[in-house]
């Protein structure tokens, strides 16, 4: 008897952070990116398998990226067709990741787990100078649009990538929102705002097939999910003018470095 106590302080302990991490991931994600670097590893702290804590990760932050995907609407409009051939590649490479992680067993996924982190964590790192690379490759574009060599994106070549990008994201999927503006920034696309509703239409489709595959295949623990889910909804909710106060370069860095950390302690752990 004199155990029991340990392991409910123990336990509560494990849900405030798993609480705490989800808030936290909800505000990251609404203002840089890279929540599930907390929350995931925070839901794997509850005791559960490696893939079942993907799985409910992915399914507890999804109903965000919904919200965001009705504020860039009147964006994707304007470029509907690139969106639906977007969405269909999304639903493609999404449910072949979701497939292809079902698939993995639990002790492989747990030793790719600090090497998907620290992936993840280095497209963070990279996004700085890789988008000030791009912006002088739209100038030079630009340059060349006004001569008379206008560049229009190719479709076929959007599919496959969108296809490849999708699948990472059904799999594991952190920093994949900077993966897709990045390939449709080489692809041709230039408006900001358009490459923003392109991405989260993508990343939309391409994890709610995910979100849809691991609720049928039973991989979500839901007491976990939901309590991490209103977090991570707050969280978003309360940080929307924060993305207009702090410097992107400031959040880009804690980013990095909560992603080099987390997959620096799982590397530990091995």
């Amino acid at each position: 008897m004199s155990d029991l106590p340990v392991t409910l302080t123990t336990i509560n302990w494990h849900w405030v952070w798993l609480v705490v991490a989800a808030f936290l991931a909800g505000v990251l994600n609404a203002v840089a990116g890279g929540g599930s670097f907390l929350s995931f590893p925070a839901l794997l702290g509850m005791n559960m398998l490696p893939v079942q804590a993907n799985a409910t990760n992915t399914v507890a932050i999804w109903p965000g990226q919904l919200t965001s995907a009705a504020a860039y609407w009147p964006d994707v409009r304007k470029n509907l067709r690139a969106a639906a051939l977007m969405a269909l590649a999304g639903l493609l490479g999404g449910t072949i990741g979701a497939v292809v992680l079902l698939n993995t067993p639990q002790r492989t996924f747990m030793r790719l787990v600090p090497w998907l982190l620290l992936f993840a964590a280095s497209i963070f790192a990279i996004s700085g100078p890789a988008t000030r690379a791009l912006e002088r490759m739209k100038i030079k574009r630009r340059a060349r649009a006004l001569a008379g060599e206008a560049h229009a994106p190719r479709r076929l070549p959007l599919f496959a990538a969108t296809v490849v990008v999708s699948f990472y994201v059904g799999y594991f999927g952190a920093g994949a929102g900077f993966l897709f503006m990045t390939m449709l920034a080489l692809l041709g696309y230039e408006d900001i705002h358009a490459i923003n509703g392109l991405k989260i239409v993508a990343n939309l489709l391409a994890n709610g097939i995910a979100f849809v595959i691991f609720i049928v295949d039973g991989q979500v623990v839901w007491r976990f999910c939901l309590a991490a889910m209103i977090a991570a909804a707050i969280g978003g909710y309360v940080s929307a003018n924060l993305a207009k106060r702090v410097p992107q370069p400031l959040l880009r860095g804690i980013v990095v470095a909560i992603g080099l950390t987390m997959a620096a302690w799982f590397f530990w752990k091995q």
